[in-house]
C-alpha cells in the first residue's frame, strides 16, 4: 500500500510547532521572538541579543513542517554597546582565523553594527563561511553578503556536477527537480516536501564549482 500524502497543517498548527522549536533550541534564550503564520507563510517579529541568535530562530522555523516560506524581521538589539571600528576589527580577525575563508580577498565595512562583506572568491562554500565568520563578533546587529563567486567551469560541467549531487542527498528526491544553468547562473525547477528538502537542493547548486547565482523555482508540496 503506498504511504498516505502527509497532511498540511493548520496556520495555528504551524505557530505552535514554531514556538515549540525556537523553546527547544538551547542557542535561543530571548523570550522576546513572536510568530505569526497566514497560509503557511511565517513571520518572526521581536528582539535577540545576537545576529547568531536571529539566525537560529530562522534556521527553526525552517525545520517546521508546513511552513513555505519565512519573512524573518526579529531586530537585533546586542547586550554590549560597541563601536563600528571594535566591530570591524573582531570580523577581520575571525574571517583571518576561519581556514575556509581566503580573507584577503575580503574587504569589511561597518556602519551602526551593520556589517557588509564585499570581494571575489572561488568558491560558494568560502562566500557562506566568510559570513559565518562575521556572524559570531559581538555588536553585530546585521550582515549583508556581497562576496561574489568568480566563475571557473562550463555551464554544462556544473549541471552534470549538481544533478550528481542531488542524487546523492538522501534528503533530496531528485527526480522532482529539473536543473538549468546558463551564464554561471543555475535555476532549480519542480517541487519538494519540506523546506529543509529545498534548502538541500540550493545546497547542492550552490557547491557545483564556478556557481555565481542560484535562481530557486521549486515550490513546497508537502
Amino acid at each position: 500500500m503506498a504511504e498516505a500524502l502527509r497532511a498540511q497543517p493548520s496556520d495555528k498548527q504551524i505557530r505552535d510547532n514554531v514556538l515549540r522549536e525556537i523553546e527547544w533550541d538551547p542557542s535561543i534564550r530571548s523570550k522576546d521572538i513572536l510568530v505569526s503564520v497566514r497560509n503557511g507563510i511565517a513571520a518572526l517579529t521581536g528582539f535577540v541579543h545576537s545576529y547568531l541568535e536571529k539566525f537560529a530562530a530562522e534556521r527553526a522555523a525552517k525545520a517546521v513542517y508546513g511552513v513555505q516560506s519565512l519573512v524573518n524581521d526579529i531586530q537585533v538589539k546586542p547586550q554590549l554597546a560597541r563601536t563600528d571600528p571594535e566591530i570591524a576589527r573582531d570580523v577581520v580577525h575571525s574571517l583571518r582565523m576561519h581556514p575556509l575563508v581566503p580573507d584577503e580577498k575580503i574587504i569589511t565595512t561597518v556602519r551602526e553594527g551593520y556589517v557588509t562583506l564585499e570581494g571575489v572568491v572561488g568558491w560558494d562554500y568560502q562566500r557562506r563561511n566568510a559570513e559565518t565568520a562575521a556572524a559570531g563578533v559581538n555588536g553585530i546587529r546585521g550582515i549583508t553578503n556581497e562576496i561574489r563567486v568568480q566563475p571557473t567551469v562550463t555551464p554544462q560541467k556544473v549541471k552534470e556536477a549538481i544533478e550528481s549531487a542531488l542524487r546523492r542527498s538522501a534528503e533530496v528526491d531528485s527526480h522532482r527537480i529539473f536543473v538549468t544553468t546558463h551564464d554561471n547562473t543555475v535555476e532549480l525547477h519542480g517541487n519538494v516536501r519540506s523546506w529543509v528538502e529545498r534548502e538541500e537542493a540550493q545546497r547542492a547548486a550552490w557547491a557545483a564549482p564556478g556557481v555565481s547565482n542560484v535562481v530557486d523555482h521549486l515550490s513546497i508540496t508537502p
